[in-house]
């Protein structure tokens, strides 16, 4: 069985903080205003992660009064989400990212971002795609208050994934 879970979210510019996406530090004159790091895409992609499983949102898997979350590392928090997934039986198949902001360009961060993704989920890197558009200087993104990030993710059912990681060692499958 496979499932898709969708997710949206979005985080407000604030002065001294640090900026992290995908879990990367990226370097940038403002941070995300958040509970945690404010992982903006690490967000939205736990959020279709915990969707695609049926298991709520990060809202209720960490709540943002919980003080032990406070400023956390939303890759350790991915990580959770990965154990949830896991535990309802299933695998990350593949995701498919976009942030949206008018800056900073992601360019040069986009292979680091990609394999913390890859590395934390235990997929192959190939199967995160993750894009960067602007907004053309339209809306909240568009006025550089802050940013935005989509995700779409699927997974498998375990048994269903190890039968066809069988067929592909087997040479039945490319």
């Amino acid at each position: 069985m496979f499932k898709v879970g969708f997710a949206y979210d979005s985080h407000r510019f604030v002065k001294d903080r640090k900026l992290f996406l995908g879990g990367v530090e990226i370097r940038s004159d403002y941070g995300l205003q958040g509970h945690s790091d404010a992982d903006v895409l690490l967000h939205a992609l736990m959020d279709a992660l915990l969707g695609a499983v049926g298991s709520g949102d990060i809202g209720t898997h960490f709540p943002d009064d919980d003080p032990q979350y406070r400023n956390i590392s939303s890759l350790k928090l991915l990580s959770k989400v990965k154990k949830e997934v896991e535990k309802k039986n299933f695998v990350v198949n593949n995701c498919d990212l976009v942030v949206v902001a008018e800056k900073p360009k992601l360019k040069p961060y986009r292979n680091r971002i990609v394999l913390s993704i890859a590395n934390n989920l235990g997929i192959d890197n190939d199967k995160i795609n993750l894009k960067a558009t602007t907004n053309e200087k339209m809306g909240f993104v568009g006025r550089e208050e802050g940013m935005a990030a989509f995700a779409v993710v699927s997974v498998i059912e375990g048994k269903l994934w190890r039968f066809f990681k069988t067929l592909k060692m087997e040479g039945s499958i490319k």
